[in-house]
């Protein structure tokens, strides 16, 4: 799932990438995208403690990216949450 939160006074937004803790790679997942050079350990998720797995990132307001995750065997995934699809860059966040 995803949330946004709007930096105030500024043109940021803190994204939320989460994952429920019951999803079977949430422990040991990150998130790569656009944001970070598709670095598949530059994001990891940590456990809160809402019973979900997640990531925030600070990103420039209506700048589009592509992300999905990533399993610590390093397995890509989508979660259902992207904004959107691309058959070529997977998931998308707008």
């Amino acid at each position: 799932m995803l949330r946004r939160r709007t930096v105030k006074d500024t043109d940021q937004v803190k994204i939320s990438f989460a994952l429920p803790e019951d999803h079977p790679h949430a422990a040991d997942a990150y998130v790569a995208g656009t944001f970070n050079d598709w670095d598949p350990r530059a994001d990891p998720l940590i456990h809160r403690n809402n019973e979900t797995y997640s990531a925030v990132v600070t990103l420039k307001r209506g700048e589009r990216h592509a992300y999905r995750y990533v399993s610590g065997e390093g397995e890509w995934f989508n979660a259902g949450d992207a904004d959107e699809y691309d058959a070529e860059n997977g998931a998308l966040l707008t």
